[in-house]
């Protein structure tokens, strides 16, 4: 006959709680040392599987981002940067904007960290399980260009659309031609007032009908991304060159 031991450890295994059984017997001999209550001990024991699937969720999750990386909010170097408000960073990170589908504008020149932050706040919408995803904008531009000469442009502006969240990176860094910028818009227009975008660009925005090549367009873009939007304007020196001073002293 099996002991309760055994038992226990065949039960935990069939229920697929596998740290629960590599925990199991430092566990017990922490309840045993420390006299601490069945609860006490189990809601331990609980504990380490639910951080080890929440890990794995969050690693899922960022994966099907296609994040960049995984810095978050807790990784920028605030004091580098004093033109931001750390508080409203952390406010972002709530994710308050995402229920009332406001957009997100992050606004500097290259290396100040416009990416670490939409990364950062990306990374706390995936952690709760809402849908995102990051993307530079020549790549989603190509896709949609593609998308349209394959007679399948619907289908792709939907997929784009279904995101809780979509963050574009690197808005204006490459010329966008007049056809590309009606792509641009039909997504901007399809997301408008139903998902939440987060942008970020080097290009203030009276100079975007330049980017766009096309005044028209660029205003209605304008529109539809700041009517309910919080624009971020980063002003401080870039991380890179930080970072290349700081080698270069030590």
């Amino acid at each position: 006959m099996n002991s309760s031991y055994t038992q226990l450890i065949n039960n935990l295994g069939y229920l697929k709680l596998n740290q629960m059984v590599t925990h199991l017997d430092d566990v017990i001999n922490f309840i045993n040392r420390n006299n601490i209550s069945f609860v006490e001990g189990l809601t331990k024991l609980t504990s380490h599987e639910i951080d080890f699937k929440e890990a794995n969720m969050i690693r899922s999750m960022v994966k099907v981002g296609a994040f960049p990386h995984r810095k978050e909010v807790k990784d920028f170097d605030f004091e580098f940067q004093p033109s931001i408000n750390k508080k409203q960073i952390l406010d972002f990170t709530t994710l308050r904007f995402l229920e009332l589908k406001e957009n997100i504008v992050f606004l500097g020149s290259s290396g100040v960290g416009k990416t670490h932050l939409a990364t950062s706040i990306g990374i706390a919408a995936a952690k709760k399980r809402y849908s995102t995803y990051f993307i530079k904008c020549h790549d989603l531009l190509q896709q949609l260009k593609k998308a349209k000469l394959e007679n399948r442009l619907d289908a792709r502006l939907k997929h784009f659309t279904k995101y809780k969240l979509l963050i574009i990176d690197e808005l204006g860094y490459l010329p966008i031609n007049k056809d590309d910028s009606k792509l641009f818009f039909q997504l901007i227009d399809m997301r408008y007032e139903k998902k939440s975008t987060i942008l970020t660009t080097n290009i203030n925005f009276n100079n975007w009908d330049e980017v766009f090549y096309d005044a028209v367009i660029a205003n209605a873009i304008l529109d539809r991304i700041l009517h309910h939007a919080h624009i971020i304007s980063i002003s401080g020196k870039s991380y890179r060159l930080k970072d290349h001073f700081d080698q270069e002293n030590e």
